[in-house]
C-alpha cells in the first residue's frame, strides 16, 4: 500500500481527525437534548432494526444528505463514492448503471448482463440492468448492505445489495412540490402528496420530470449542427395505496418511467498517447461525429407490486407479488469521431466507424415471495420463506453502415442498417430460505441463516445479418445453451454489546451468482457461458454511539475468497463481451462510517474505505487493445486472428476493473435561525482513487483519481402549514474532468465525467 500524498484524500482524513478532536470539547458545552443524533432504522434483515444493532456492514442515506445528493437532475450514479466501498458507473448514461461493492462488479455492457450487486426497490428485486436506472424521487431511505446477502436476498448477491424504500402512504396528509433550474437549461421538478381516503385506506402519488437542452455541437465537416447532443427528457411516477385493518395490511404500488434523450458521448483518441490524461484541445461540449444525427436513447419501464401482511400476534405472514417490464432502444456513434478525408494528426478522425444500436423490445419479470416471521418475546425468533423468479427477455443488436474514406457526407447508404442479431433468454429460479436469531444472553446474540437456490436459463443467439459478410450465408449462425445450477448459501453472525453504546459484531457468509450467458453474436460468433461463482466472506466490526449520543462511529474489516469468479472480457478485438471464470479472486479492506454533531448548528459526516482485490490464476489472458495503439503494461503475447494478430494480455495478479482502492466522502452541514426562518449551507467532498477500465492494464485506460466538490445553500421558513425553501447549488465546483470509461476495440474512444453544474431550486412542503 502506498503512503498518503498530500492530496484531497489526505485533506479529507486530516479534516476528520482534527474535527473529531474538536467534537469532544464542543459536546461538553452543548445541552444533551441538542446533541443527540437521530436513530437510523434499516431493514437489512427484512425487519425494522436500529442500524447500530445489525450484525451486517450497512450504511444508510436518508434525510438531508439523500435530498441533496439526489436532487438537481441527478440520476442513480449520484451514489458513487458517497458510501464506503460503493462505486457506480455506466457506458449508457442515465439508463444502465453498474454497481460495485468492495471491488466486485461487472463491466459487461450487454443488456442481459448479470451483476454481483443486487438492486431492490420497495422489496422487489430489479434484475435487468435497465430496471436499475429508475430515477430517485420521494424516497425515504437508501441502504447499502456490503458483503454476501445470499440467505435472505438470494441469487446474485455475492458483493452486496443496494436497497431503496420509497415514502409510503399514511393517514396524515402531507406532500411537497420542488422545481429547480440549472445550467444547460436543465429542469428538475418533482412532487408528491398523500393522505387518508377513508379510515383504513390511504394513498400517495409522486412524480418527476427532468429535462436538459441539447448543448453539444457537432463540427464534423458535412455534419455540422449546433446543440445536437447531450439533452434528455425524463418522466416518472409512482402511485401507492395502503389498506390498514386490525390485523391485515395491503400495499399496492404501480410505477413507470419514460426517458427520451441522448446516450453518453464517446470521444475518439481521448487520452494523450502513453498517458491517462485528456488530450489537449479537448472540449466536452464539442464532437466531430459523422453519425451524431442518429444518436438516441429511449427507455420505458413499468411495474407493479402487491404486498400483503397478516399479523397473527406471534407470527407475521408476508406475501409480495410483483411484475416488472423494461424496453430500451439506444443508438450511438461508438467510435465518437468521423471517417473521411481528415487532416494529418486530427485526433477526431477515426480509421473505422462504429455505429451500433441495442434494443430490448420485450421483457417481463415476475417474482413471488412468501415469508413467515415469528414475533416471540423470548430469546428465540425465526423467519422462513419461499421465493420464485421468472424472466423472459429479447435483445436485438444492430450495426449501421458508416461512410468510409471514399464516401461523401451525402452518401445515401450512410446510416443504413447492415447487421442484426437477436438473443432470447428465459430464466427461472426458486429458493427456500430461513434464519434463526437467538439471544444467548442479554448482551450476546447469534443469527444463523440458510438458503437453497435453484437457477436455470434457456438461451438462444441468432445472427440474422452479418455486417461484414453480405448475402444469405452471412446470417446462418444459431446457438443455444441451457445452463443451470443449485447452491446452498449460508451465514453465521453474532452481535455482542460491549457497553450500552457499543456493539461488536462478526459475520461469516457464503453466497453465489448464478450461471451467466453472453451471445452478442453480431461481431463474434461465439456464445460464452460463465459457471456459478461462489464467495465466502469474513468480517468483523464495531458500531458505537459516542460523545454522549452526539457522535456515531462504525468501522469494519473484511476478507473474502471467491471461487470461479465470473469475469467479462470487454472489447479487445471485437465490439462484444466474452465471459470467463477465474480460479480464485481475493479481496480485503477496511470501512469507516461516522457522523457527528459539531455544535448546535453544525453536523458533519465522514466515511472512508480501502478495498484491495486480486485475480489469482496464472496463465489467464484476455484480448487487449483492439485498436493496436494502447500502451498495455501487462505481459502480452499474440495469437492469429481474422483481421491480423490479436494481442493477448495476462491478467493474473491484476485488481478488478472499476475497483478503486480508496473511496472517501466528507460532508458539512450548517444551519442557523435567522429572522422567521433558517439559513443553511451544505457541502460535500468525494474522492475515489485510480481505476482500470478493463481486466488488463493500459496507460490510456486507467482512470485518474477523481475529486468532486458540491455545495448547496439556502433559506427555509414556515407560514401556516407550509414550509418554503429557496436554495442555490453547484456540483463539481472545481470543474474537474477526467476519463471515466473507454472503448478499446477501435480508436481508443472514451467518456468523461460531467462538467460543473449549478442552479437554483424552490420547494414547498405542506402538512
Amino acid at each position: 500500500m502506498n503512503s498518503f500524498k498530500r492530496t484531497s484524500l489526505s485533506l479529507c482524513v486530516s479534516t476528520a481527525i482534527l474535527g473529531s478532536a474538536s467534537f469532544s470539547a464542543v459536546s461538553v458545552a452543548e445541552e444533551a437534548d441538542k446533541t443527540k443524533l437521530e436513530v437510523i432504522e434499516v431493514t437489512a434483515r427484512k425487519r425494522v432494526e436500529n442500524v447500530q444493532e445489525v450484525p451486517v456492514s450497512v450504511s444508510a442515506l436518508q434525510g438531508e444528505n439523500l435530498d441533496v445528493y439526489s436532487s438537481a437532475g441527478m440520476d442513480i450514479r449520484f451514489m458513487s463514492a458517497r458510501i464506503p466501498s460503493l462505486a457506480v458507473e455506466s457506458s449508457f448514461g442515465r439508463s444502465f448503471p453498474r454497481f460495485y461493492i468492495r471491488g466486485l462488479g461487472n463491466t459487461d455492457f450487454d443488456l442481459n448482463a448479470s451483476q454481483p450487486v443486487s438492486y431492490v426497490v420497495d422489496d422487489v428485486v430489479q434484475e435487468n440492468p435497465i430496471l436499475k436506472g429508475f430515477p430517485v424521487f420521494d424516497v425515504e431511505r437508501v441502504e447499502v448492505l456490503r458483503g454476501p446477502q445470499g440467505t435472505l436476498f438470494g441469487r446474485n448477491t455475492p458483493a452486496g445489495l443496494v436497497k431503496f424504500d420509497s415514502v409510503k402512504p399514511s393517514q396524515i396528509f402531507d406532500g411537497y412540490v420542488a422545481i429547480s433550474y440549472g445550467s444547460r437549461g436543465a429542469i428538475d421538478s418533482s412532487a408528491a402528496f398523500g393522505g387518508g381516503l377513508t379510515d383504513n385506506l390511504s394513498v400517495r402519488v409522486s412524480g418527476l420530470h427532468q429535462s436538459k437542452d441539447d448543448y453539444i455541437d457537432n463540427r464534423a465537416v458535412g455534419f455540422e449542427q449546433a446543440d445536437q447532443l447531450g439533452g434528455y427528457e425524463e418522466n416518472a411516477a409512482r402511485i401507492q395505496f395502503l389498506y390498514e385493518g386490525n390485523d391485515f395490511t395491503a400495499l399496492f404500488n404501480y410505477h413507470f418511467r419514460d426517458l427520451d434523450g441522448s446516450p453518453i458521448i464517446f470521444h475518439p483518441n481521448i487520452a494523450t498517447p502513453g498517458t491517462n490524461k485528456i488530450r489537449s484541445g479537448f472540449k466536452s461540449d464539442v464532437v466531430y461525429q459523422d453519425a451524431g444525427q442518429f444518436a438516441t436513447q429511449q427507455v420505458e419501464t413499468q411495474g407493479s407490486s402487491l404486498k400483503l401482511e397478516w399479523d397473527f400476534s406471534q407470527h407475521t405472514l408476508t406475501s409480495i407479488t410483483a411484475w416488472e417490464s423494461a424496453e430500451i432502444y439506444s443508438r450511438a456513434d461508438v467510435d465518437g469521431g468521423y471517417n473521411g478525408f481528415p487532416p494529418a494528426g486530427d485526433p477526431n478522425a477515426v480509421w473505422w466507424g462504429a455505429q451500433t444500436a441495442d434494443e430490448i423490445p420485450d421483457h417481463e419479470q415476475f417474482t413471488q415471495e412468501l415469508r413467515l416471521a415469528s414475533n416471540f418475546t423470548g430469546n428465540l425468533n425465526y423467519q422462513v420463506g419461499l421465493f420464485y423468479f421468472s424472466e423472459e427477455l429479447t435483445i436485438n443488436t444492430y450495426d449501421f453502415y458508416t461512410r468510409d474514406a471514399n464516401s461523401t457526407p451525402s452518401d445515401p447508404a450512410h446510416g443504413a442498417q447492415n447487421g442484426e442479431s437477436t438473443q432470447f433468454q428465459d430464466t427461472t429460479a426458486w429458493a427456500i430460505f430461513g434464519s434463526v436469531d437467538y439471544d444467548v444472553t442479554d448482551d450476546f446474540s447469534v443469527t444463523v441463516g440458510l438458503r437453497y437456490s435453484d437457477d436455470e436459463k434457456e438461451f438462444t443467439a441468432e445472427l440474422i445479418d452479418h455486417p461484414f459478410i453480405p448475402g444469405p450465408d452471412g446470417g446462418n449462425f444459431t446457438q443455444s445453451v441451457n445452463p443451470s445450477d443449485s447452491h446452498v448459501s449460508w451465514d453465521i453472525s453474532s452481535n455482542y454489546k460491549i457497553t450500552p453504546d457499543m456493539n461488536w459484531y462478526a459475520r461469516i457468509a457464503n453466497s453465489f451468482r448464478a450461471p451467466s450467458v453472453q451471445g452478442r453474436v453480431l461481431y463474434d460468433q461465439n456464445v460464452s457461458v460463465a459457471d456459478s461463482e461462489t464467495i465466502t466472506s469474513y468480517e468483523t466490526g464495531i458500531k458505537s454511539d459516542i460523545l454522549d449520543g452526539s457522535g456515531r462511529l462504525n468501522a469494519s474489516v473484511y476478507y473474502f475468497n471467491m471461487d470461479n469468479q465470473q469475469l467479462t472480457a470487454v472489447g479487445g478485438n471485437a465490439n462484444s463481451n466474452t465471459l470467463l471464470n477465474a480460479d480464485t479472486t481475493t479481496g480485503y479492506g477496511i470501512e469507516l462510517d461516522s457522523e457527528f454533531i459539531v455544535s448546535e448548528n453544525i453536523i458533519a459526516t465522514f466515511n472512508i474505505s480501502y478495498n484491495k482485490t486480486e485475480i489469482d490464476q496464472p496463465g489467464l489472458a484476455v484480448a487487449a487493445c483492439g485498436s493496436g495503439t494502447c500502451t498495455v503494461t501487462d505481459p502480452t503475447f499474440q495469437v492469429p486472428g481474422g483481421f491480423g494478430p490479436i494481442t493477448m494480455a495476462y491478467i493474473d495478479g491484476n485488481s478488478l476493473p472499476n475497483s478503486p482502492e480508496w473511496i472517501s466522502n466528507l460532508t458539512l452541514s450548517y444551519a442557523k435561525e435567522i429572522g422567521d426562518g433558517e439559513f443553511f449551507i451544505h457541502s460535500d467532498l468525494t474522492y475515489r482513487s485510480e481505476v482500470d477500465f478493463f481486466l488488463y492494464r493500459a496507460k490510456e485506460f486507467e482512470g485518474e483519481s477523481l475529486v468532486e466538490l458540491g455545495a448547496r445553500t439556502g433559506y427555509n421558513w414556515i407560514i401556516g402549514d407550509n414550509e418554503y425553501e429557496v436554495s442555490a447549488f453547484v456540483r463539481n465546483l472545481t470543474d474537474e474532468q477526467v476519463i471515466i470509461g473507454g472503448v478499446d476495440f477501435n480508436n481508443n474512444s472514451g467518456m468523461v465525467n460531467e462538467e460543473r453544474f449549478y442552479g437554483a431550486e424552490f420547494k414547498v412542503s405542506f402538512f
